[in-house]
């Protein structure tokens, strides 16, 4: 009904006016969101204005491409733990970012896509808009747990709040919200945002928790496997350690840990697995576990830790100083992946955050490399994706700027984002990568000399020099070719923190670290 002009205006009348971007940026800068990390393009012209005009209370870190903006977005979200977004448009955009974002499921990381559309009109039509593509809301559905599109304004206060109550409900993971070309910039009054409520507290099945103590306390030989979702509970976990006289196994991190042992180690009737998973659907994906405890990690442990005080059990000291020899000296055999590692060690900081690489180095690293912190060692779980690395720990080291961030790379993954050093220039992000140089995908390399009679194709690449590829750009670069002239090259690197820095080390083809990442078949052997 259309209203009279002498009518008594309503709060809905009184509210300010604003565009659905507008309103978007509020509500994120109400979740805390300091930093967006994008592509600017025509379907999201609007949302940069709106950025724009916010920007006392939140940043726009530019890069030279979508997957840049979305990695760098996925290495803040892993090195601190909280939520992080990025912005690209529809289509090529979209589809440019889709690793990333494919990593952050895998990875179970708190990233908010917000990716533009076409005229709302026309979706689904076919009729050829710019960056249009068929059924773009389905194939973003299957990269992150939550998505939606805002269609007026009014709805983006709420649909932001969905999709971090999203983020961070049950197993954490992306989302994604889309809003469409003509959508962005429309004006509606707009309410203030309304605070940010906590979520409440996960119930803990108690009667859970006392089967598990009490099978727990009789093991013979307990194991602990700790995921992603120990990165909060450190110190729980090291309380439970104590009390059970339990190693811990922690090689990578993130869904899906446990049950890669399920399938290659294998399991049999005498093995009792306790699961702690916040996702109910996880516990029974491989095999039904003894006992399955839906929730948080830190204080489900902490309940087991209470549960358990009244339980002591003999060290177990000597026989895990025994394993532990026995093993390093069979990883002797990568001794020179050993000595590049023990120079990082010897430089980055305990509290430094190491970014690996689907390469030689990073392989090893996953073995090797003590670590003592949480969310200090990044690596791209399942997805295991060649060249994610440089453009993530961009993000990461811009997002904890108060640590020395360090990526190393091969040659051939460090391609596939080196143009973003140039972001590193722009925005004065003063990350260290170390760029090991074998002239080829040297594990493409290996399988085909090991496995196909040596038989190489595809395999060796062209390379820049990278010392001057690196300063084309400002930044400072050097090469080093031994452990020593490495750790004295980081020393010089991490000193500096106003920009870029890159280290070339050439090496020849390594020892295969294969052995001993997938270890034989132990249990359920008939």
């Amino acid at each position: 009904m259309r209203k009279s002009k002498h009518s008594t205006p309503s709060p809905a009348d009184m509210a300010v006016q604003m565009t659905t971007a507008e309103a978007t940026v509020d509500a994120l800068v109400a979740h805390g969101i300091d930093t967006v990390y994008a592509l600017p393009g025509v379907h999201n012209d609007p949302l940069f204005d709106a950025l724009f005009k916010a920007s006392d209370h939140i940043r726009t870190v530019h890069t030279r491409h979508e997957q840049g903006a979305a990695y760098l977005a996925l290495g803040a979200a892993l090195a601190t733990g909280k939520p992080q977004v990025y912005s690209v448009v529809p289509g090529p955009g979209l589809l440019n970012s889709a690793a990333a974002l494919l990593t952050a499921y895998g990875m179970n990381a708190p990233v908010l896509a917000l990716i533009g559309q076409i005229s709302q009109s026309a979706i689904g039509r076919g009729l050829g808009h710019l960056h249009e593509i068929r059924d773009q809301a389905g194939i973003i559905a299957r990269l992150v747990d939550f998505c939606a599109r805002i269609r007026t304004p009014t709805q983006a206060v709420t649909l932001v709040a969905q999709a971090f109550r999203a983020m961070a409900t049950g197993r954490p993971g992306p989302a994604a919200l889309e809003c469409a070309i003509d959508v962005w910039g429309r004006s509606a009054p707009a309410s203030a945002t309304p605070p940010v409520l906590p979520l409440p507290p996960q119930p803990i099945d108690e009667d859970a928790i006392r089967d598990a103590a009490r099978r727990l306390a009789a093991a013979k030989r307990p194991l602990i496997v700790a995921g992603g979702g120990a990165q909060d509970a450190a110190a729980e976990v090291a309380e439970l350690s104590r009390l059970l006289q339990a190693p811990v196994l922690a090689y990578r991190r993130g869904r899906g840990v446990l049950d890669s042992r399920y399938t290659q180690w294998g399991i049999d009737q005498e093995l009792a697995v306790i699961r702690i998973d916040a996702d109910p659907e996880e516990p029974e994906r491989f095999a039904r576990p003894a006992v399955a405890l839906i929730g948080d990690t830190g204080p489900i442990v902490r309940h087991l830790i209470e549960a358990l005080r009244a339980h002591h059990r003999p060290s177990r000291r000597a026989e895990m100083e025994e394993r532990q020899a026995k093993m390093r000296r069979r990883l002797d055999k990568l001794a020179p992946q050993i000595g590049f590692l023990d120079a990082i060690r010897a430089e980055l900081p305990e509290d430094g955050i190491f970014v690996d690489e689907v390469t030689q180095i990073g392989f090893a690293a996953r073995l090797l490399l003590p670590v003592y912190k949480p969310r200090t060692f990044l690596s791209p779980g399942y997805q295991d994706n060649l060249g994610w690395g440089y453009a993530t720990a961009l993000g990461a080291q811009h997002a904890r700027p108060d640590v020395p961030v360090l990526s190393i790379t091969g040659d051939g993954g460090f391609l596939f984002t080196s143009n973003e050093l140039s972001t590193a220039i722009r925005h004065r992000i003063p990350l260290t990568v170390i760029v090991f140089n074998d002239g080829a995908f040297g594990n493409v390399r290996r399988i085909q000399e090991e496995q196909f009679g040596n038989r190489l194709i595809a395999n060796d690449l062209a390379n820049p020099d990278f010392v001057r590829y690196a300063q084309s750009f400002g930044a400072e670069a050097e090469r080093a070719r031994t452990p020593q002239q490495l750790r004295a090259a980081l020393k010089r690197a991490f000193k500096r923190r106003d920009g870029p820095t890159l280290i070339e080390v050439p090496v020849p083809a390594m020892p295969s670290p294969w052995e001993f990442i997938f270890m034989p078949r132990v249990r359920g052997l008939k």
